[in-house]
């Protein structure tokens, strides 16, 4: 999965990384390296839930049925 990213100067020194698509996703590094690193952690974090809902559903073809989604 690709995901933009915005990288900025902070005023305060460091970096500052939003993710536009997933709003409050924001982190911060010294380097633009780091910064990098820590909005990709930033990242799964934030998507871990999603993730875990999908796999809480037992059956997986009944789910994308109700949703109207036929294979």
């Amino acid at each position: 999965m690709k995901i933009k990213i915005y990288l900025e100067p902070s005023d305060e020194g460091g970096y500052t990384v939003i993710v536009p698509s997933l709003p409050g996703c924001i982190s911060e590094g010294e380097t633009k390296d780091e910064a990098i690193k820590n909005i990709n952690e930033a990242i799964e974090l934030y998507l871990e839930p999603v993730e875990d809902d999908v796999l809480a559903v037992s059956n997986a073809k009944e789910y994308f049925n109700y949703l109207g989604m036929q294979n």
